[in-house]
């Protein structure tokens, strides 16, 4: 497996789930090259406080062989062609290391913040990605503009506003799917497909796998070249006393995921979607400290993956590298003996 890091501003080194203290943006590119010296394959940026391609600009110099990649960067917002821009330089930028994760963002989100109609977000995706594709196609081979779909229509690009060609043309595209829809629009027209921390390894088996092949199957392609990658949710530390303290952070999480209607289908292939029906209603009511005591032993341990530093590669091995391409995991590194502890684990993750 590929094994990926995501340094959102606020993390002083590879793998702080909570930041300490705020961390200056000028940082950032000095955290990049950590995350390469300690041997990780990717860093990657969330579109939360900053903007992921300009944090991707400053890694892109100070590193050297780490893949750099937005996971995930906000599409409907943005033109197609803007965006198409912002990957065209990093890649250039970054000499080929560029990987583009893109996500839908929730209606209200759209709406309410960006200020945009809400549309259908797969068929939406759709005409995004093969737009850009198009603009892409247009840099590289001088060929005429000329894309049409429900949602873009692009036939102007005058040479003023053509960057040329490139050295390493093909960006791969990720996308973000959790749902059926958005799986198999992956499999359709995506490099990858970005799955959410609830994806347990039966929801990947039952649900993503079997959607990301008809998707697949759609454009005749082979389904085994869409990378499948997932961000875990982990609970792990150097020592089991540390660990129990962890744990009941990682019960939380889970419990505000079982409390959100986007991610019930995951729940409820496990049989707890009545569960998760009465996390929402605790979840409307305010009623927080109610939320953790839903999730017992059996679905903390099914959605997250929790073990002490000498058992968590092992773990994390068993239950994803079967099923998945690429895993984000990290640890604190603040001393030698952090850095050859996730040393070990990121070899057990490789393989």
């Amino acid at each position: 497996m590929i094994v990926e890091t995501l340094l959102p501003m606020g993390k002083l080194d590879p793998g702080m789930r909570e930041p300490e203290t705020p961390l200056h943006i000028g940082q950032f590119a000095a955290l990049a090259a950590t995350a390469e010296e300690a041997g990780l394959d990717a860093v990657l940026v969330e579109e939360t406080k900053d903007d992921p391609f300009q944090l991707l600009a400053l890694a892109a110099p100070a590193t050297s062989n780490v893949q750099l990649g937005t996971s995930v960067a906000m599409a409907f917002p943005r033109s197609p062609t803007i965006t198409a821009m912002s990957a065209w330089s990093l890649q250039k930028l970054s000499e080929g290391r560029f990987v583009l994760g893109l996500g839908t963002q929730v209606r209200a989100h759209i709406t309410r913040r960006f200020g945009l109609d809400w549309s259908a977000p797969a068929p939406w995706m759709r005409d995004y990605v093969n737009a850009m594709r198009s603009v892409w196609d247009c840099w590289q081979t001088g060929e005429q503009l000329n894309f049409e779909s429900e949602h873009y229509n692009l036939n102007l690009m005058v040479p003023l506003f053509d960057p040329g060609p490139i050295d390493h043309p093909e960006i791969p595209i990720h996308i973000a799917a959790i749902g059926p829809n958005m799986c198999a629009l992956a499999g359709e027209v995506g490099d990858g497909v970005r799955l959410h921390p609830v994806c347990t390894s039966a929801f990947i088996d039952a649900e993503v796998l079997p959607n990301l092949a008809k998707g697949a199957a759609r454009t005749n392609r082979a389904v085994d070249d869409v990378e499948v990658c997932i961000k875990p949710l982990v609970g792990t530390a150097v020592d089991a006393a540390t660990l129990a303290s962890v744990t009941e952070t990682v019960r939380a999480r889970v419990a505000f995921y079982l409390s959100t209607p986007s991610y019930r289908r995951t729940f409820a292939l496990h049989g707890w979607e009545g569960i998760a029906r009465d996390a929402s209603e605790c979840s409307r009511a305010g009623r927080w400290e109610e939320l953790p005591k839903l999730v017992d032993d059996e679905m903390l341990h099914t959605v997250a993956t929790i073990g002490t530093y000498d058992e968590i590669g092992p773990m994390l091995a068993e239950r994803y590298r079967p099923r998945v391409d690429r895993i984000e995991f990290s640890i604190p590194v603040r001393n030698p003996d952090d850095s050859a502890a996730l040393k070990e684990i990121l070899a057990t993750l490789k393989g």
